[in-house]
């Protein structure tokens, strides 16, 4: 082989492309991050935790959700998943809302109360979003949509407990909560075993096509 031959081959070499690095899943970091915080809420809801300690599952809210979320939503953008990125940016702005707005009840800031009348005000307008964000995804496996269907049911029954007073809606909230929960962990799980190597579980066919 000749010096000029090597000059070349090493110049190919030289030129070839390096392997992409793997683009990694967000879903795996958002899905296992949701889970504190909305069983916090859930156990809560159902009187796990008295009522007047609510200020003890904010840090869930808005450590875990809140801020965890939003990296997974970042870092869906950079992949351009920008769906995956939507879907994670609004439960974190969500739970981040949620947090400032249960930090305020148990405070007094911004002139709230645990009865106060704009609290229905910020449920109605999130069970709009949760609806529509159902809506709109309903191209995704029936487990997606499924998750998203219940965690719209869990506001809207909060939202009924907040006209109403009946404490019967907040434990329904709470058992709508863990219904969603364990969905949400479930594709969990699904894609912590596909990114092992493992073989991907049943999801359910999409509704709409």
């Amino acid at each position: 082989m000749s010096v000029e031959s090597d000059v070349q081959s090493g110049a190919h070499a030289a030129a070839a492309p390096a392997p992409a690095a793997p683009a990694g899943n967000p879903a795996l970091l958002g899905l296992a991050t949701f889970l504190p915080g909305a069983l916090s809420l859930g156990l809560w809801l159902v009187g796990y935790l008295p009522a007047g300690d609510v200020g003890g599952i904010i840090p869930a809210l808005v450590f875990s959700n809140g801020l965890f979320l939003m990296i997974s939503c970042i870092w869906a953008a950079r992949l351009g998943a920008s769906a995956v990125s939507a879907i994670f940016g609004t439960f974190s702005a969500f739970w981040f809302s949620l947090g400032v707005l249960l930090a305020g009840v148990t405070n007094g800031w911004f002139a709230l109360t645990a009865t106060s009348t704009p609290l229905p005000t910020y449920l109605l307008a999130w069970l709009i979003v949760f609806v529509a964000l159902t809506l709109s995804t309903l191209r995704l496996p029936l487990a997606f949509s499924a998750g998203f269907l219940f965690v719209s049911i869990a506001v809207a029954l909060v939202l009924a407990n907040a006209l109403t007073g009946s404490a019967i809606f907040n434990t329904l909230a709470g058992i709508s909560v863990f219904v969603f929960c364990a969905i949400f962990a479930y594709i969990w799980v699904d894609g912590m075993g596909q990114e092992l190597g493992g073989k991907a579980m049943s999801m359910g066919n999409p509704i709409q096509r």
